[in-house]
């Protein structure tokens, strides 16, 4: 059960960072088409 656990965390921040970076690309790729900055 402990080796479940501590296998468990890098898939589940593996899964967080994937999506915040799919999301940051979609806003940057939006904002480099509209002409706007990001920041």
């Amino acid at each position: 059960m402990l080796t479940f656990y501590v296998l468990m965390w890098p898939a589940v921040v593996a899964g967080v960072l994937f999506f915040i970076a799919r999301g940051f690309l979609r806003d940057w790729r939006e904002a480099r088409r509209e002409g706007h900055r990001l920041i």
